[in-house]
C-alpha cells in the first residue's frame, strides 16, 4: 500500500512540475494593436506546426505593428530558442518581462527562467539552466 501512495504522490508532483514549467506561446490581451494581434497568432500557428521561423517572421512583424506587446516579444523569444538563437532570445525574453512584469506566464515559464538564470547557469556559459540541454 506504502508502495501505491508513492507511486501515486510521484506521479502527481511530475505531473504538476511539468505543468508549471510549460512554455507555450501567448494570445495577445484583449484590445491589442489589429494588425499585432493577427500576425501573433499567425506566428502561433507557425509556432504549434514546429515552424519556427515562420513563427519568428510572425512575432518580429506584430512586434514591429506594436512594439511594447509583452506576449509578442515572450512568443518571438520561444521561436529563436527553437532556433537555437539564445542571445536574441534573452533578450526577448528580458524585454516580455520589462512590459508585464506581473504576467506569471512569461515570469514563471521555465524558458524565461532558462535564460534570466545567474550566469553559471545560462546560455552564456554553454548550460541550459543547469538542466544540461546540450
Amino acid at each position: 500500500m506504502n508502495l501505491v501512495r508513492f507511486t501515486v504522490a510521484l506521479s502527481l508532483a511530475v505531473l504538476q512540475s511539468a505543468c508549471a514549467a510549460t512554455s507555450v506561446p501567448l494570445a495577445t490581451t484583449p484590445g491589442s494593436n489589429t494588425a499585432a494581434t493577427q500576425h501573433n497568432s499567425e506566428g502561433i500557428a507557425h509556432y504549434d506546426m514546429g515552424d519556427w521561423s515562420g513563427a519568428r517572421d510572425h512575432f518580429a512583424s506584430a512586434i514591429k505593428a506594436d512594439p511594447d506587446l509583452a506576449e509578442s516579444h515572450f512568443n518571438l523569444a520561444l521561436a529563436l530558442d527553437k532556433l537555437e538563437l539564445h542571445s536574441e532570445a534573452t533578450t526577448h525574453f528580458k524585454k516580455a518581462a520589462e512590459l508585464a512584469p506581473g504576467n506569471s506566464a512569461i515570469t514563471e515559464s521555465s524558458a524565461y527562467q532558462d535564460h534570466t538564470a545567474s550566469p553559471s547557469s545560462s546560455y552564456g556559459t554553454g548550460g541550459y539552466g543547469g538542466m544540461g540541454r546540450y
